[in-house]
């Protein structure tokens, strides 16, 4: 450890400063000097937790910004909603909202955060994609309407105080979970995933498991903490659900596969009963006499 110290003190006493003001603004002076200039890592647990939960968010902020676009392609591709649950984005997105509101408001890191307002958008899409190809283009204006009054009153401090907006953070962590069962139970009826993408569900099983960890490190908030465990319950019934159906065939496929079972059709009865019936005298027919006439 020693010699690998020494080959990168000059390394890190030596960055830009871009990148030094980064690592200050996330991890502190104290950390910073402990873990980066002087390198040493097996005597400050606390300050390396503290960086892992922090290189832990970062990635998920990242990852999120992506985690849906397979989602919206999919929708876009097959112009199909089958499999996804516009009740389930709307509990989450209402969920979102509120989680955003409530972090914001709070002044909580954003990296224990971030994610939220970037998963908030892409839900939005989705929500008005599945409602367009369900035939139901109206109700797509009503719910951006809808949205847009909710984040006008949950971020105003005049309309809701932050007693309240803790009353509703408690619901949303409920509503976050439920979420999940609309989604759990389309599956089921639909004996398939659909159109349901595989990288946002093990995506959002990964960064829940992470938000587990960086909100024990970072945000001391119970609230949160317990919706992250319950989300994290639910999206692994998911991913085992994605397992699960990964190759079976969707439920239009399935109608198509089975072939109706019906009478044998009228043309071929009867003319298998007029074969027979004209058989019959052809055996009957006598054949030509051999008599002589006097």
């Amino acid at each position: 450890m020693d010699a690998l110290r020494s080959a990168l003190q000059p390394v890190t006493h030596n960055l830009p400063g871009p990148i030094r003001d980064i690592g200050l603004s996330l991890i502190g002076d104290s950390c910073y000097k402990k873990l980066i200039l002087d390198i040493d890592l097996e005597n400050n647990p606390e300050c390396l937790k503290l960086a892992i939960s922090k290189a832990l968010g970062i990635g998920i902020v990242a990852a999120s910004s992506i985690v849906k676009v397979p989602q919206i392609l999919k929708l876009v591709n097959s112009k199909s909603a089958s499999g996804v649950s516009f009740l389930s984005y709307l509990l989450e997105t209402s969920s979102l909202l509120t989680s955003l509101a409530y972090n914001v408001r709070n002044g909580f890191p954003f990296s224990t955060f971030g994610e939220t307002a970037l998963i908030l958008g892409q839900n939005v899409i989705i929500s008005v994609l599945v409602l367009k190809y369900s035939g139901r283009a109206g109700i797509a204006a009503l719910f951006v309407a809808a949205l847009a009054v909710g984040v006008a009153t949950l971020f105003s401090e005049q309309l809701l105080n932050m007693q309240q907006l803790s009353y509703l953070q408690a619901g949303a962590g409920v509503l976050g979970v439920a979420s999940k069962v609309p989604q759990i139970v389309a599956i089921l009826q639909e004996g398939g995933t659909g159109q349901l993408s595989a990288f946002a569900v093990f995506n959002y099983l990964a960064g829940s498991l992470s938000r587990i960890f960086t909100t024990l490190q970072e945000v001391d908030d119970k609230l949160i903490l317990y919706g992250f465990i319950a989300g994290f319950a639910l999206n692994l019934v998911l991913a085992l659900q994605m397992v699960y159906y990964w190759n079976a065939p969707s439920a239009k496929a399935r109608g198509k596969q089975k072939v109706p079972a019906g009478p044998i059709p009228a043309a071929t009865s009867s003319a298998t009963a007029t074969g027979a019936s004209t058989s019959e005298p052809r055996a009957k027919s006598k054949g030509p006499t051999t008599r002589r006439r006097g």
